[in-house]
């Protein structure tokens, strides 16, 4: 038998033999794929800080929000710590006013606004708060008055103390309430669009640790 067949015969034995070590015994593409590894663990994404009020923010603390009111063309910031309350008849707003040491009551802080030229004059509507207190001995008490002008506009502030005769409708006294040891803070303010009339009252403590507050109030109205 001729030698050449025989080689070639060998050779091509030993090239397969090669060839599947190479491949690790396995033919092309018959590899199974490897398990995936664990996933890398999840990391919180950095806090951005947001301005309040910003879309997607957080509700903030009540202490922390702003609330204004507006009326006749003036608009005012509401003091953090006054509580907004529902509408009320003729009223423009109204504020709770949290009560201080012992007071048995909280205070209030009503807004009204009847309109242009409407809800009378200046020192009529004095003359009328001063009427709704009595003094100790059952006269007019005495009325601390002031004007002064903030943020170009006109305000007249009073003060008064001694019992309250706390009306039993909007608009009538028949009836009345007497509430000693009351005190009560006023403005009128003199607005482009008709007057606009402030009146703090309460318990007397209670009125006095919101008068920073009310201030605050004043000084906050504009145009």
């Amino acid at each position: 038998m001729p030698r050449y067949p025989v080689i070639a015969i060998c050779a091509l034995s030993l090239f397969g033999i090669s060839a599947a070590c190479g491949n690790g015994g396995e033919q092309p593409g018959s590899q199974s794929p490897e398990p995936p590894g664990d996933p890398p663990p999840l990391v919180a994404a950095p806090a951005v800080a947001e301005s309040p009020g910003a879309p997607g923010s957080a509700p903030v603390n009540a202490q922390e929000q702003t609330t204004t009111g507006g009326a006749a063309g003036i608009a005012w910031t509401v003091p953090p710590r006054w509580q907004v309350q529902p509408p009320r008849t003729m009223r423009v707003a109204t504020y709770l006013i949290p009560k201080a040491g012992e007071d048995d009551e909280p205070g209030e802080c009503a807004v009204f606004y009847f309109g242009r030229g409407q809800g009378g004059s200046v020192d009529l509507n004095l003359q009328r708060w001063r009427d709704q207190f009595e003094s100790d001995s059952g006269g007019q008490p005495s009325l601390a008055q002031r004007t002064s002008t903030i943020n170009d506009l006109s305000v007249t502030t009073v003060s008064l103390a001694g019992t309250y005769l706390a009306s039993m409708g909007p608009m009538f006294q028949s009836g009345a309430v007497k509430k000693p040891g009351y005190r009560m803070l006023g403005a009128i303010i003199e607005a482009p669009e008709g007057n606009v009339f402030v009146k703090l009252t309460g318990p007397e403590q209670t009125v006095l640790s919101a008068d920073d507050e009310f201030q605050a109030f004043l000084n906050s109205l504009r145009k």
